[in-house]
């Protein structure tokens, strides 16, 4: 009873914390698009706009831009050093170049453009076709280009691409997969993160079908932007509901549940893009401090025997990604108090007190952005709904010896 208590409270919390489902979903709307020529040196014009940006999310997600890449016209051969891309064609088919290889794909179809890989995109047709790219930053909001002056027009073309490549394509789905479990729902995951050196977590297909039940999915650890290919539905987290149609795009945040319907009269088909939360890495001292190196706050809390397994599995799910997201993250510990027998052994001081967290950040300052975050408005409740009780002490880092 007391788990379904939390994950209400936690429902609660994500719609109070989030931006309205409604306002997420953009539409990729031709009528604007800004014209855009010799793109990164390429040849022709381009329609452009941006659906979702590198503040929309709290992870290293750059952006998702969108547009029509007219005919004889393409993005030209350049380098990126700080993020990775991934470009989209959703018709038609366009020869795609990766470190000065090149082959024509027909749509629709993903190409990965790891970070230092040399990378363009040409419509050697007579029909413009529709395009996405989405990015992940190495660093947060950080970006770079490196042009090298070439279109890629009259390109030699290799019958099979020697680069990573995968094609949205409905006879490879599966059902019964319990990544997106629901009625007849068919999924494959296309790329993962083996392919990425950035947070790139996956890239899927997703259909659910007329008439089907649907899919939930929970971001435990990543955050999720969709992009709709085919069909029109509904997504809700709680009570709060949106709609959407072909080509639009969401997203959803770290913790967040959201549930996802088909409610036209044609498949619905989603594009799929899983970003991980950022791991940072704690500082080190090897001489005493006059100042503070960091601060620690002190959480405990009394957690019944049948909300522990919850508790900690809420800390991995939960807590630890809605942390390392936040300007000066820079570690936790999960703590659960030894059992009676070896308290008592070691004469350990009494007390009700089960379970401690512990989180650290570089400033009181930035502590306090966290607790005036959203992602703590989904993490607080998610913690402190699972306790029968729970304090908090803080304190100022004056050393530490962090071997891990």
């Amino acid at each position: 009873m007391k788990k379904i208590l939390i994950l209400l409270i936690l429902s609660i919390s994500l719609q109070a914390a989030a931006q309205k489902l409604s306002e997420r979903i953009i539409p990729n709307d031709p009528s604007k698009y800004r014209e855009l020529s010799a793109v990164h040196q390429g040849a022709g014009n381009m329609g452009f706009t941006q659906l979702i940006g590198r503040n929309d999310l709290a992870t290293n997600f750059l952006y998702l831009h969108a547009g029509k890449i007219q005919a004889k016209s393409g993005i030209g051969h350049h380098f990126h050093h700080s993020i990775e891309e991934m470009f989209v064609i959703l018709d038609g088919e366009a020869e795609f170049t990766v470190n000065g290889r090149t082959s024509k794909i027909k749509a629709p179809a993903v190409v990965p453009c790891k970070m230092g890989d040399s990378h363009a995109i040409y419509n050697s047709s007579d029909a413009n076709l529709t395009w996405l790219n989405f990015a992940v930053s190495r660093t947060k909001g950080k970006t770079d280009a490196f042009d090298l002056g070439d279109t890629r027009v009259g390109a030699s073309l290799d019958p099979v691409p020697a680069f990573v490549n995968g094609r949205l394509e409905k006879e490879k789905l599966k059902p019964n997969n319990p990544a997106y479990s629901g009625e007849g729902v068919l999924y494959r995951r296309i790329l993962g993160p083996e392919v990425f050196t950035t947070d790139w977590h996956h890239v899927d297909h997703v259909v659910i079908p007329v008439g089907g039940r649907g899919i939930t999915r929970k971001l435990e650890g990543f955050e999720e932007v969709y992009y709709v290919t085919k069909g029109k539905g509904k997504v809700s987290i709680g009570n709060d509901t949106g709609t959407y149609k072909a080509h639009d795009a969401f997203w959803g945040a770290l913790g967040e549940s959201l549930s996802f319907s088909n409610d036209g009269p044609e498949d619905l088909e989603l594009l799929v893009i899983g970003i991980a939360a950022p791991r940072q890495k704690s500082l080190a001292i090897e001489k005493p401090l006059i100042a503070p190196k960091a601060m620690v706050l002190q959480m405990e809390f009394v957690v019944d025997k049948e909300n522990a397994k919850a508790f900690e599995e809420m800390y991995y799910s939960i807590y630890v990604p809605a942390m390392v997201v936040q300007q000066g993250y820079l570690g936790s510990k999960l703590l659960r108090l030894f059992p009676e027998n070896l308290s008592k052994e070691i004469q350990a001081e009494p007390t009700t007190y089960n379970y401690q967290i512990m989180i650290s950040f570089d400033t009181e300052e930035n502590r306090r952005k966290w607790v005036a975050s959203k992602q703590h408005d989904i993490a607080w409740p998610a913690a402190s709904g699972l306790a029968k009780e729970f304090k908090w002490k803080g304190y100022d880092v004056m050393g530490d010896d962090d071997q891990r």
